[in-house]
């Protein structure tokens, strides 16, 4: 995850994020490749994690608005099940039809970082009525996100130093400075979170996973996971194969790719969809873009490069930097409903020389409000720590990252720079007990379905063809542009989802909506 991360310099991409409430919520884009690979961080055989008395609690639901909301513990180091607990902050909405209930449905909206509880707010407008009909459906929040013992990394000067202030390696001391200041972020972090920001990475969020389904009272897992939550989902499925029930990952992270590979893969999504964002602008008759596509695009590129070497004036707290002008720009890019805002923002920049429209976007992108600095949720720490922890550390020297950055920039001509000015997590002090990095004991699984969309430029579409070869699963495919597909592209992919959830008929191999 270390390139898509971006940590020290350019980016932080959130895959599931949108304008529009869309099934993916705030959340990398890929972290990195989830087999379960211990590195046991703790002396001693292993405790077995399914011995854990948090197994054997109840949970008692009180009512919030027209949802339910609960609380269940868990082991705050799942190398150590029988010791201290933290909460995990759960809501439910039941079934419409409780006479035919199916069961429960975890939904996870990606990240990682995003708030499940939050999606669940708004589910009921994006899914199927048969779905929710059927299903009690629960959100949760992730372990040190939202509200279920959330870590912290400091208030709204701390986190723009780290995020938000542009910070470009191209040469060996930038290299240094960036691995220090990652150790130093991590540090401050782990002052404020506590032991909790340790233990933030994606196997303890799958353990969690277990215990939500096993107090609900339910034998098998149904989930419905988008962007990181695909992670999440196969990482669930490799630890637990016969625990798995109907399992849908919409929008995959493809866990078998180095991280280098992975953000070359996105930035080559990310500039192919600004491309079909040019040639919908070209047709509008209020496009502010000139010439030919290319033309088009190296306008666009040189508005990057000019926040990035001069800034833009924006209205709020800080100028428009290289880094929030990126956010503005790609967070337009995960839905075409979105495509009129930066339409907007661009037409802003080019007619009145200002960005205050681009402010606005990249803020909305972190979760800051750009009026106060302060960010609103802890969502972009938790991606990083989340991101970090399952990180495979390397030895990143700046022959190797030159050399990375030459690759990504001819791919991606007006994002490859933002990708490649990084360090990623070198330097991270912390690692997870576990990770997983191979799927071997997925396949043994009830079948899977797994989603992809063919303009998708988070989670490109050949990482939903790679993710459901490795799983042995059934590939659905919708022919669109955006992050994730179901709630917001057609009718055929809410059948076909719904219709294996609900009714557990597996839609044919190779369906196109």
């Amino acid at each position: 995850m270390k390139r898509i991360a971006v940590l020290a310099a350019s980016a932080v991409l959130l895959t599931g994020c949108s304008l529009l409430p869309t099934t993916g919520g705030k959340s990398p884009s890929p972290s990195p490749s989830p087999t379960v690979s211990a590195a046991p961080a703790v002396s001693g055989a292993p405790a077995d994690p399914s011995s854990s008395p948090v197994y054997q609690q109840s949970v008692s639901w009180k009512d919030c608005g027209t949802l339910q909301c609960a609380t269940i513990k868990v082991p705050l180091d799942w190398s150590a099940p029988d010791g201290p607990t933290i909460g995990i902050a759960i809501n439910r909405r039941l079934a419409n039809d409780q006479a035919h209930r199916v069961g429960s449905l975890l939904i996870n909206p990606g990240g990682p970082g995003a708030s499940g509880k939050d999606l669940l707010a708004h589910f009921e407008t994006i899914a199927g009525k048969k779905l929710l009909d059927s299903y009690d459906v629960i959100g949760f929040d992730p372990r040190g996100v939202g509200e279920s013992d959330p870590i912290s990394c400091g208030d709204g000067k701390a986190l723009d130093a780290y995020f938000v202030k542009d910070f470009i390696v191209s040469e060996q001391k930038d290299l240094d400075q960036a691995v220090a200041r990652n150790a130093a972020f991590a540090k401050a972090c782990l002052a404020k979170s506590g032991p909790i920001f340790q233990n933030v990475d994606t196997v303890s969020a799958a353990r969690d996973m277990d215990v939500i389904r096993a107090v609900l009272g339910d034998d098998h897992l149904n989930y419905l996971g988008f962007s990181y939550g695909t992670q999440l989902g196969a990482t669930y499925a490799e630890i637990y194969p016969a625990k798995v029930g109907r399992v849908v990952l919409d929008g995959a992270v493809d866990i078998s790719l180095s991280s280098e590979e992975q953000s070359i893969t996105q930035a080559t999504g990310f500039e192919n969809a600004l491309k079909n964002f040019i040639v919908w602008c070209h047709q509008q008759a209020t496009c502010p873009l000139t010439g030919d596509v290319e033309q088009s695009r190296q306008q666009i590129a040189d508005i990057a490069v000019q926040a990035r070497d001069h800034t833009y004036a924006s209205g709020g707290d800080t100028p428009v930097d290289g880094n929030l002008m990126v956010y503005g720009m790609v967070v337009t890019l995960y839905d075409q409903n979105s495509w009129q805002y930066l339409e907007l923002a661009l037409k802003e920049v080019i007619d009145q020389g200002t960005a205050k429209t681009f402010y606005a976007l990249g803020n909305f992108y972190l979760d800051r409000n750009g009026d106060t600095g302060a960010y609103t949720t802890n969502s972009t720490a938790a991606f990083t720590a989340i991101s970090c922890l399952d990180s495979a550390q390397e030895d990143w020297t700046i022959a190797k990252q030159r050399d990375f950055a030459s690759k990504i920039e001819a791919v991606a001509p007006t994002f490859g720079w933002w990708f490649a000015g990084s360090v990623g997590c070198e330097g991270w002090p912390y690692h997870a007990h576990q990770t997983v990095t191979k799927i071997v004991n997925a396949t043994s699984a009830a079948p899977m379905l797994v989603v992809g969309t063919t303009n998708d430029p988070a989670t490109p579409y050949t990482w939903a063809q790679s993710l459901a070869k490795q799983l042995g699963a059934t590939l659905l495919t919708f022919k669109g542009e955006g992050h994730t597909a179901y709630g917001r592209s057609n009718q055929c992919i809410t059948d076909a989802v719904d219709g294996f959830l609900v009714g557990g008929v597996m839609p044919p191999s190779g369906v196109t909506c």
